[in-house]
Formats: C-alpha cells, structure tokens, sequence
C-alpha cells in the first residue's frame, strides 16, 4: 500500500505515468515474495523492459504508433495482431534470457493496446518500474528481507 501510494504521489505531483496496471503485480511480488525469482530486480527490470520494447515494436510493426487506444477506437485486426505479437515476443524473450517476470505480460499489453505509446511516457513507465524496485529493496531490506540487489539468490546446496 505504502509503494502504490507513494508511486501514485509522484504521479499526481508530475502528471506522468509512474503509476499503471501492471505496477500492482509487481509490487505484489517484491513484497509478497521477494525471494523468489520472478521478483528480483534483474527480472522485474529487463522483464518490464523486454515488455515495453516487444510492445512498441508491435505497433510499429502494424501500424498503430499513431492509433488511439483500443479501448477508445475499438479492437481492429492490426490490433490483434500487435497484441498476439507482443505478448508471444514479451514470453519469448524473457524465457530465452531467463528473466521471467509475469506482470511484464501486462506492460506490454499496456502499449500494444496503446494506452501508453509515446517513447517519452515509456521511459517514464521504466521509471516508474525502477522506482518500486528500489523501494522494493529498501523496504524488505528494512524488514530484514535479503531482497537481492540484482539476481536471484542461489538456491543453498
């Protein structure tokens, strides 16, 4: 609650996108279970990265760079095609890097559909990623968590 908030504070404050869907299952897993790989900032990063690029590069494929939200001008075949694209691009790339992170499904759902589609508001979105994960390791951290700093701790032989 606290993370949400005070990501949706600096949203407010900035009128940016720092706060969106996708932000309430990660914040999920960096707080739920942290230890557990899909929440470690290496995959919380690049996952929501790989998501973001998937996405862009789908509408670009397709088209719909300068399309209004589907949720606002209806679904089109294009549509579905970037939305197929991204999410099969998104799942791809992070089991072939071994970065899985679910809610990056949704991220890249986010730009395909285009509800954010500018490049300028996509790096404010990977801001905001970067920000909840370093919250993430402050607070469980403070709770005397061993969130990792980067990858996912070894399992103990």
């Amino acid at each position: 609650m606290v993370s949400i908030g005070l990501m949706s504070l600096v949203a407010l404050m900035t009128g940016q996108p720092f706060i969106f869907p996708s932000l309430g299952p990660t914040a999920f897993l960096l707080f739920y279970s942290p230890l557990q790989p899909t929440a470690c900032p290496r995959n919380t990063l690049c996952g929501h990265l790989i998501g973001v690029v998937a996405g862009y590069l789908s509408l670009v494929i397709f088209g719909l760079v300068d399309a209004g939200p589907a949720l606002v001008v209806g679904v089109s075949w294009a549509r579905v095609g970037a939305a197929a694209l991204s999410l099969g691009l998104t799942a791809g790339v992070m089991v072939w890097l071994r970065v899985p992170h679910p809610p990056a499904g949704a991220t890249t759902l986010i730009v395909s559909l285009g509800l954010i589609t500018s490049i300028p508001k996509l790096v404010v979105l990977m801001l905001g990623v970067l920000l909840l994960v370093i919250q993430g390791l402050a607070i469980n951290r403070l709770a005397g968590v061993p969130y990792p700093i980067w990858s996912p701790r070894a399992a103990p032989t």
